[in-house]
């Protein structure tokens, strides 16, 4: 059953973070279902703008409309991560997200307000929830890429001058984390401070944290046994900053890097075990059972777990 994303948040503030997790193909979709439903927990579901061509956009769109049919005991929210103006409009008139995301972080501030209070007026017309970001995060995921040099913290009380102006109904924030799988590097850290001081400004305000994935070491580990290159000293999330970071307001945690990890493992090592293989859906399955592993897991440190049958009465 998918609910409006205010609903998750109001309950979810201050308590518990909803994980949010992005979807490319069948198989993330039924995992992502599959995961959280063995967790009872509530989730975002979040397809990109490369996505949605990927795929394409209709088919993805379909695909978790008849996984939400499969699974009706499912509490999800379709939302669009990442959109630039004219792809919010195509999510918002499509019918089938509960939220979407304008990002304009990387223009101007007065920019920024105007293109995602236009958005918003937009959304609200259809009843859809908006979620904006001001400060950029490094590293690269899909079409977003910055440099990290030029990765900027969000300034507390232009955080709050923002919400007055776009209306907008959470707000994703840069207080260190980065996309890809080299999420810290050198003195790189999460800064706490900066999210309190942002919540002091914002008490009450849903906040959304990016670039959110834990990266295990084991995972880059037995990749690169397997043939990959990555760089040993990725690193992400330290999971037990989860609840921390809940506490100070953060209600949604974007989840990306580790499902293609998982992916990545799980074909490099399925194909060196079994160089005849040329069945697709081998892999497919150990893929969906791993990362449906790693969400029920996650979710129990997101604080999410369990709490799936609140909404549903």
């Amino acid at each position: 059953m998918q609910i409006d994303p205010h609903v998750l948040f109001s309950e979810a503030y201050g308590r518990f973070a909803i994980g949010a997790y992005s979807i490319n193909t069948l198989e993330q979709v039924l995992a992502v279902f599959q995961g959280n439903l063995a967790a009872e927990a509530p989730f975002i579901i979040a397809v990109s703008p490369r996505a949605r061509r990927y795929a394409p956009a209709a088919v993805l769109e379909a695909i978790i409309h008849t996984a939400s049919v499969v699974h009706p005991e499912a509490i999800f929210a379709a939302h669009l991560d990442h959109g630039d103006e004219h792809t919010c409009y195509e999510a918002i008139e499509s019918g089938h997200f509960a939220s979407v995301m304008i990002d304009a972080s990387h223009a101007p501030f007065d920019d920024n307000a105007a293109i995602t209070r236009r958005v918003v007026e937009r959304a609200h017309e259809y009843g859809i929830r908006v979620e904006a970001e001001l400060g950029t995060l490094g590293g690269k995921e899909d079409d977003v890429q910055m440099a990290e040099k030029n990765a900027m913290l969000t300034d507390p009380a232009a955080a709050a001058e923002f919400i007055e102006r776009t209306g907008c109904d959470s707000l994703a924030v840069a207080i260190g984390t980065s996309h890809g799988a080299y999420k810290f590097k050198g003195e790189a850290r999460l800064h706490l401070d900066r999210l309190s001081a942002i919540q002091e400004r914002l008490p009450g305000f849903p906040l959304v944290l990016h670039g959110a994935s834990s990266v295990p070491a084991a995972e880059v580990r037995r990749i690169n046994l397997a043939g990959g290159s990555l760089d040993s000293d990725a690193r992400g999330l330290d999971e037990h900053l989860i609840p921390q970071v809940a506490a100070l307001g953060i209600t949604k945690i974007n989840i990306d890097t580790d499902s293609r990890l998982i992916w990545t493992r799980v074909h490099r090592e399925y194909f060196r075990d079994h160089p005849d293989g040329t069945d697709l859906r081998v892999p497919g399955a150990c893929f969906m059972a791993e990362f449906a592993a790693l969400i029920a897991q996650r979710s129990i440190m997101l604080g999410s777990a369990g709490q799936a049958h609140a909404f549903r009465s």
